[in-house]
């Protein structure tokens, strides 16, 4: 198992995690470790690109690790270099530039891309998606000269993307599909308050509504509606959805359905080829967020040195974000269910809303808005299954008072 070779392809958060596990190892056994990104920067915190984007940061400050370190640990980091073909047969990767790169493990870290609405008019100018620093770099340079946009879609990225437009002095809208925004986080009295929250800020929201076509000759003029509403813009920004990038895998002849499929220690239907986060799918799941993606990074370098002790077990996962500094917190199922019983805390003066979900006396989900100090301790609540009968009377208010 030593004197090994490690190509990974894709170099965003959940490789860089792997990479950082590998290398706090006391061994591994790779003598060579090449890392094909095609982006031309080293990987780069992307929950923190909404502040580039709202000028908070830049790329420096969010960047995971500098130049020198991977020179210290003995990686090469091959920046703009993506990959064209994987011969498994073979065992080698091809590079764009028509490179070789022997391997004996594969690691496939190709992340996802936005979803393709479709939709008359996206090629036109003034159509991008929010997804990387070079869209970034594109939002920034289209606020500096237009003064609208549509923002379509009302999940994290696109209230991420309406939130930076917004602060480099952008008019936005946010035309989402759903009754109400984040709707897969929050229930719709949180959902509401977070509408009229953005409004206060400047933020505009048309919910319940599906675009029908962009307008435009050459750049995007206006997005149509399903009801035939035009809403007149300068820019729109496409975050409704992503899609896993499995097509260099399916053209190498490893199984894949919506993402590369693979096993609870993230390995494919290949010997020596694995896949992790956006784009990997176990059983019906695939994962958008980075939490479950860096538990796979954590898995999978004991996999690559030789250990199968953990087993990648997809799970709940909490969410804590900050859009337009307003605080939101949710884990478990956002909206009650005909088998769960709802306690509902909420204070209209200070705009601040709990509402937990139990079955049978025990947490199944938490949906918390303006106050989310709470949210670790239930969320660890959630976790452990804990009879939680004797605190109903104080449940909604937190730790503090069910401890006392």
């Amino acid at each position: 198992m030593t004197d090994r070779r490690l190509v990974i392809i894709g170099h965003g958060m959940v490789a860089q995690r792997l990479l950082e596990r590998l290398m706090a190892r006391d061994a591994h056994p790779y003598t060579q470790i090449d890392v094909l990104s095609a982006e031309a920067v080293p990987a780069y915190n992307r929950v923190l690109l909404s502040s580039v984007l709202a000028g908070d940061a830049n790329l420096d400050g969010i960047t995971l690790q500098p130049l020198d370190w991977f020179a210290r640990h003995s990686i090469h980091l091959h920046a703009d270099t993506p990959v064209s073909a994987i011969d498994t047969d073979r065992q080698t990767v091809t590079s764009r530039d028509g490179d070789t790169f022997a391997y004996d493990d594969l690691v496939l870290a190709t992340g996802a891309r936005p979803a393709s609405l479709k939709l008359p008019g996206e090629e036109l100018d003034g159509v991008v998606t929010f997804r990387d620093i070079r869209d970034t770099e594109k939002l920034l340079a289209a606020s500096r000269r237009h003064r609208r946009a549509v923002v379509i879609g009302g999940g994290f990225l696109g209230l991420e993307a309406a939130d930076g437009l917004s602060q480099q002095g952008m008019a936005v809208t946010v035309l989402h599909r759903s009754p109400y925004l984040l709707n897969r986080q929050l229930d719709p009295t949180a959902g509401q308050l977070l509408q009229d929250a953005l409004e206060r800020r400047g933020i505009h929201s048309v919910t319940g509504q599906n675009p029908r076509a962009l307008i435009g000759e050459r750049r995007v003029r206006a997005v149509q509606l399903a009801d035939e509403t035009l809403i007149s813009t300068d820019l729109v920004v496409l975050a409704a959805g992503i899609r896993p990038n499995a097509e260099i895998a399916r053209d190498a002849g490893i199984d894949c359905e919506r993402g590369i499929v693979v096993d609870h220690y993230l390995r494919t239907g290949t010997d020596n080829v694995y896949a992790l986060g956006e784009c990997c799918q176990l059983g019906e799941h695939t994962f958008g967020l980075v939490e479950p993606g860096y538990q796979q990074a954590d898995v999978l370098a004991g996999v690559l040195c030789g250990s199968d002790a953990e087993r990648f077990e997809p799970g709940a996962v909490a969410t804590r974000l900050k859009i337009s500094g307003i605080p939101i917190f949710s884990c478990g199922q956002a909206q009650p269910g005909p088998d769960t019983e709802s306690v509902i805390w909420q204070d209209h003066d200070t705009e601040q809303y709990c509402h937990l979900m139990l079955r049978d006396n025990r947490l199944a989900g938490a949906v918390l808005f303006g106050d989310t100090r709470d949210g670790p301790w239930f969320f660890d609540q959630l976790q452990q299954q804990r009879d939680l009968s004797a605190h109903r009377q104080q449940l909604a208010f937190g730790a503090a008072y069910c401890d006392a």
